[in-house]
């Protein structure tokens, strides 16, 4: 039988003999059955254990109708608000609001509500009265207990009170949700369904707990005290390890949000697995006539291979979401993917990405990490690579070799992350120079961040130095290759952490490497990440210190146009931010300076972009 799309009305149940669904899934994106949707990976799941599913995407959210179209589920709605949070997919980090929605049909905005999984639970409750609501989806993954909201710039309470869900599933969700539906199969009320990892559930506050939960602070206590806060979000941060993990307890007026432990990762034969669902791989065809989904264009003929990352990165949400356990497919797997996408329309022999998170994570750090879980008070790559750090690429490279070889396959790209101080541990450059010949065209992005000691610190990166080796042997290689490629870094203004006199630092390598971004991305205060609660409360949780925080828009908007300091509308922004850093020397003509006295760049440096460094690059968005 040919793949084909999930129900989307009642046609297409009749045409499969349904009465009913068993589930009812919301998405506040468009309809694309595509394994890099979530909502595409959820629906199939189930449906691959026996279940009826039915999608209402990107539903009219002020007409109940809309949620009945399906008619009522027999066992549950299901929301999930779109693969990236509603408010970041709505709002710039200037709170402006987006012209564009990659995930909706024709890139149109405002097809989702803000605050997407507040809105839909409600719709769904309105529905059909008596039908339990679940929740999941990275907003909800991320905002599963009381967090700092950005964008009305104050603390909320976990979003499994203010939507009303019955349950909220947090992390990656194909393990909680299967159990959750043969519960619900087996005739358990969704209340009584408490016992399942990868869950959060709401109890009356008289209700004893789990003997082994930690009591976090109440959110009224968070909500009066910053340094509560803080210490609330470190233990968070320590309990997001299936292995190491204690189920979390935290009062809310008269209720009291419970997190259970973590849900494992999905062993190799469970991801292989997900991966072979009939996915059509496509937009649903109710969109043609606008064109398309636009974030499939961007993964259509990509492959995923892996799932968490150790990295640590104090501005990323993956701790929290996927873990810091590497899971990851067979050769066979994405072997036999990456063959489906050689016969597909509008292939032209390039794959355009074999990656994850981090694309050079294969397997777990080390062999610890199984047994008792990722270390909860120490990072693998930082401050230094850990002792114990299992550096290995032979496998990626074979697995890139392979589809190398496939008839029909003319290039295969790596555009994933690569981290290249993990890079840099290995033991030979059989991988760089792989990379480099084989792996990119013209243009490696890689994410330094920073060059300042204290705001690497703050973004719990490595130190400069070790981007300057990885630029020199990256240089060296491509010069030993024959080839002219160069390094497009991606660096973040305005992070916690960051002063006028560490932006200074860092357009002071931009002019030494001649490398000056097309677009500059502002550090974006989202849920889940520690740079966040530094953001909020000025305090490091990890180490309980007072961390300089950036907030008043004129002071982004200085360290902004430093990194752009060559362009002619931030001339006088750039004087004003050396001004205030105390740095009138690098005003002038003189070899070195940032900015003449009245108008126009300063004088040249010495070794310009001699490193490979001499192209301008788009900063991706973050989420």
């Amino acid at each position: 039988m040919n793949n084909r799309f999930l129900p989307v009305n009642r046609d297409d149940m009749a045409e499969r003999g349904w009465d009913e669904c068993d589930f009812v899934l919301i998405s506040g994106d468009a309809y694309v059955d595509h394994p890099s949707f979530a909502a595409a990976i959820i629906s199939r799941t189930l449906e691959h254990a026996g279940f009826k599913v039915g999608i209402i995407a990107q539903p009219d959210w002020k007409n109940v109708d809309d949620f009945r179209s399906l008619g009522r589920p027999s066992l549950a709605f299901l929301v999930s608000p779109g693969n990236i949070d509603s408010m970041v997919s709505h709002y710039t980090v200037n709170r402006k609001i987006r012209s564009q929605d990659a995930y909706t049909p024709g890139g149109a905005a405002g097809k989702r509500p803000d605050r997407a999984s507040i809105v839909y639970c409600g719709m769904a409750r309105q529905a059909y009265k008596g039908v339990p609501v679940i929740l999941g989806g990275l907003e909800a993954s991320l905002r599963r207990l009381s967090h700092y909201d950005y964008w009305s710039d104050k603390v909320r309470r976990s979003i499994l009170l203010d939507s009303k869900a019955d349950l909220l599933m947090y992390g990656m969700g194909e393990r909680s949700m299967i159990e959750i539906a043969e519960a619900l199969k087996e005739g358990r009320g969704i209340k009584e369904i408490r016992d399942i990892r990868g869950t959060v559930y709401a109890q009356n506050a008289g209700e004893p707990l789990d003997g082994d939960a930690i009591r976090l602070p109440s959110y009224e206590e968070i909500c009066t005290d910053k340094t509560v806060y803080a210490k609330s979000f470190a233990a968070q941060y320590r309990n997001t390890d299936p292995i190491a993990a204690r189920p979390l307890a935290e009062a809310s007026g008269q209720r009291v949000v419970i997190q259970n432990r973590p849900n494992f990762p999905l062993s190799r034969e469970e991801m292989d697995r997900t991966y072979t669902y009939p996915y059509t791989r496509k937009a649903h065809p109710m969109y043609d006539g606008a064109g398309g989904v636009p974030a499939l264009k961007e993964v259509e003929f990509s492959l995923v291979h892996n799932r968490g990352c150790y990295g640590g990165c104090n501005f990323c949400a993956l701790t929290f979401h996927q873990g810091r356990i590497i899971s990851s497919r067979s050769h066979d797997s994405v072997l036999n993917e990456a063959e489906k996408l050689t016969s597909a329309k509008g292939f032209k022999g390039y794959i355009h990405d074999v990656g994850g998170p981090t694309a050079n994570f294969r397997a777990p750090a080390c062999a610890a990490q199984l047994k008792r879980g990722a270390c909860p008070n120490k990072q693998c790559l930082t401050p230094e690579p850990c002792k114990n750090l299992e550096v290995d690429h032979s496998d990626y490279l074979e697995l890139l070799r392979k589809l190398r070889s496939l008839d029909r396959v003319k290039k295969v790209f790596i555009r994933s992350g690569i981290r290249f101080d993990y890079m840099l541990q290995e033991k030979n450059d059989e991988f760089l120079k792989e990379l480099c010949q084989h792996h990119i065209s013209g243009q490696l992005k890689v994410a330094p961040e920073h060059v300042s000691p204290r705001v690497l610190s703050m973004m719990n990166k490595q130190k400069h130095p070790v981007y300057r080796k990885f630029m020199k042997k990256y240089s060296d290689m491509n010069r030993k290759l024959g080839k002219k490629q160069f390094l497009v870094p991606y660096f973040i203004s305005s992070h916690p952490g960051s002063t006028l006199k560490d932006a200074v630092t860092l357009a002071l390598f931009m002019k030494e490497t001649g490398f000056i971004p097309e677009q500059v991305q502002d550090f974006y205060p989202t849920p889940g990440t520690v740079s966040t609660c530094m953001y909020y409360t000025e305090i490091n949780p990890l180490t309980m210190q007072s961390v300089e925080v950036v907030k008043k828009e004129r002071e982004k908007r200085l360290q902004r146009a430093l990194l752009q300091y060559n362009r002619p509308e931030n001339f006088a922004l750039v004087r004003e931010a050396l001004v205030k850093a105390g740095r009138r020397d690098l005003i002038g003509r003189a070899p070195g300076c940032l900015v003449s006295e009245r108008g126009g760049s300063g004088g040249r440096t010495g070794s310009g972009g001699s490193r490979g460094g001499n192209r301008s690059g788009k900063r991706r968005p973050k989420g």
